[in-house]
């Protein structure tokens, strides 16, 4: 005749060998549905086709550990916060009456905490760009006009991505007519931070409205790459 605590304690005891059966299995913890991958980013970003029939890959583009200058002027490109895997894909369109660019870098985090803490970095640098900026001619291998440039930085949002964008505008000595518009939108989602600069000059005009489809431009440019990722 079975004792009714030796029954509890041997019921109990095949519980305990079953949890522990189970906690020692060899399934593999769920995929992060969050974390995007370089492959997810490399294929987001834009082809020089999907831009326009004009647009083209340059044979030259910037080193590996820069990204683009957010402030202009003589600041030098910004240094890739953190170690990501960088994913980039600079376009151009060069024409005889301007140039229009989009440089594209998609760095991608080991987590989020990494993509926010590099998206700060950035954000820091964008607020520290000065209103505005003259500078003289110069000379020599990087021949440029004086000119008068101005920024501002203000908060972005696309969908689940959040961040800031930082606008410039460029007008050169009205001896040698010409203007610049450059958008730099730095945007964070889970672990990656994407960086697209879109830029438009145009020569023989010294006016604001030089690009008056600028702003419209470089939104739809960011937000078709964005909507491409899911």
């Amino acid at each position: 005749m079975l004792v009714p605590g030796r029954m509890v304690r041997g019921v109990l005891a095949i519980v305990a060998v079953a949890g522990f059966a189970g906690c020692s299995s060899d399934d593999s913890p769920e995929p992060d549905k969050n974390h995007i991958s370089a492959d997810v980013m490399r294929n987001a970003l834009l082809k020089p086709a999907e831009v326009g029939p004009t647009w083209k890959t340059p044979t030259e583009s910037a080193a590996p550990a820069q990204l683009v200058s957010i402030c202009g002027a003589d600041t030098e490109p910004a240094a890739i916060p953190g170690r990501p895997t960088v994913v980039s894909a600079p376009l151009s369109d060069e024409g005889t009456k301007g140039v229009q660019s989009l440089t594209q870098h998609a760095l991608v985090y080991e987590d989020a905490v990494s993509a926010a803490t590099a998206l700060a970095t950035l954000q820091t640098l964008a607020n520290a760009c000065p209103p505005s900026t003259q500078r003289p001619a110069k000379s020599g291998d990087r021949e440029e006009p004086a000119y008068t440039e101005t920024a501002t930085t203000s908060p972005l949002e696309e969908g689940a991505w959040a961040g800031f964008v930082t606008v410039r505008n460029k007008l050169y000595d009205k001896a040698h007519p010409a203007t610049a518009d450059v958008a730099v939108a730095a945007l964070a989602r889970n672990n990656v931070v994407l960086v697209d600069q879109y830029a438009i000059y145009r020569l023989g005009r010294s006016d604001a409205s030089a690009n008056p489809q600028f702003a419209a431009d470089w939104r739809k440019l960011v937000g078709t790459t964005l909507k491409r990722i899911g």
